[in-house]
């Protein structure tokens, strides 16, 4: 079981302690750190920032918003973040919500399967650099022949020779039909709200996919990467209490009405009584008792809470169900460090 920080994304400012969090995970053992975006900060930036000072994580983005750049643009930030880190870097994609995509971009939602598809596409000719890179379309034609067009467009390869052509697309993906295009097209699947009690569920997504013509991966070498809270405690009900209004937010308040993708995933898991309920609270704008409204049995399922014995054992069921990494969330230097202990990671001397 492999371990990675999630920094997030910012809040109304920086993070004072970033830098901290970053070097104490290379040095506890964790095999990656991870930036995110919503509609302020981008995750590109923070990595290239903080990670340059780390020799061995890895660098990954969970998650960059397909609709936020352009296919090649997204390449050209995957491709130069890779050569700076030597390697290290991890590019996953989301394709986030209509809400943002619509609201915040300016970008039609619609079809976000088929969009995904000719993105990573787009992506990989980029980083193979065989030949000039071209699609047909509808969604990212190249060279563009629409509206408005010159009708002079040439198809390019990058002038930058990219470090790896390999370099790892992992999805951010929380339906059936999106996990299964995850374990087609892609080298990891990025899970939000991972329940170890659905893994048969999730194995049949995840086996359409890999049995399609032409899937990239097998079961073996695909990654999934699971985005969890652990907190190593010996009050449990308190940190679990500490987690409930996050999980409001994400229930009642991050998504469109009647499409929000990850209240779907507890609907699911068979919490759709309780997502009806912090979804009215949270729109009437009562948090926090949309957060109360939030069970300890549903915290219990997508978290990872407990003392370091506990921790190890919960970890040993979530590998059993099919995670390869746990990517976490830690609020200051002690919480990494006991996680680390808990995960019984290598630590490094960091010269």
């Amino acid at each position: 079981m492999k371990v990675g920080l999630q920094l997030g994304y910012w809040g109304a400012q920086p993070p004072t302690d970033a830098a901290q969090l970053v070097a104490a995970a290379e040095e506890a053992g964790f095999d990656a750190v991870f930036a995110a975006e919503a509609w302020g900060s981008d995750a590109f930036t923070p990595l290239a920032w903080w990670g340059s000072s780390t020799s061995r994580v890895r660098l990954g983005t969970s998650v960059v918003q397909m609709s936020a750049r352009s296919p090649a643009a997204c390449a050209m930030h995957a491709l130069t973040l890779d050569h700076l880190s030597g390697g290290r870097f991890v590019l996953g994609l989301g394709v986030s919500g209509p809400q943002v995509v619509e609201g915040w971009y300016g970008a039609p939602f619609g079809k976000p399967l088929a969009r995904t598809r000719e993105y990573v596409s787009i992506i990989r000719q980029v980083l193979a650099r065989e030949r000039p890179v071209s699609n047909a379309g509808p969604h990212y034609p190249l060279p563009y022949q629409g509206p408005g067009s010159l009708g002079l467009g040439k198809s390019l390869r990058p002038i930058t020779h990219p470090l790896r052509a390999d370099l790892p697309i992992w999805l951010g993906a929380e339906g059936p039909r999106n996990v299964a295009l995850a374990a087609e097209i892609a080298d990891g699947w990025l899970a939000i709200y991972y329940a170890p009690r659905l893994a048969p569920m999730y194995d049949e997504w995840l086996a359409e996919g890999f049995a399609k013509p032409g899937a990239r991966r097998t079961r073996e070498d695909f990654e999934v990467a699971a985005a969890v809270q652990v907190v190593v405690t010996d009050d449990p009900a308190s940190a679990r209490a500490q987690l409930k209004p996050v999980m409001a937010l994400y229930l009642g308040g991050m998504g469109a009405p009647g499409m929000n993708f990850h209240a779907e995933v507890f609907s699911r898991m068979g919490y759709g009584e309780v997502v009806e309920d912090v979804g009215r609270l949270f729109a009437a704008g009562r948090k926090e008792e949309a957060a109360r409204a939030v069970p300890d049995e549903l915290v219990a399922e997508i978290s990872i809470v407990g003392t370091a014995e506990q921790v190890r054992a919960d970890l040993a069921r979530w590998s059993a169900a099919g995670v390869s990494t746990v990517i976490v969330g830690c609020r200051d230097v002690a919480s990494i460090r006991a996680v680390a202990d808990a995960c019984q990671l290598v630590k490094h001397v960091l010269i």
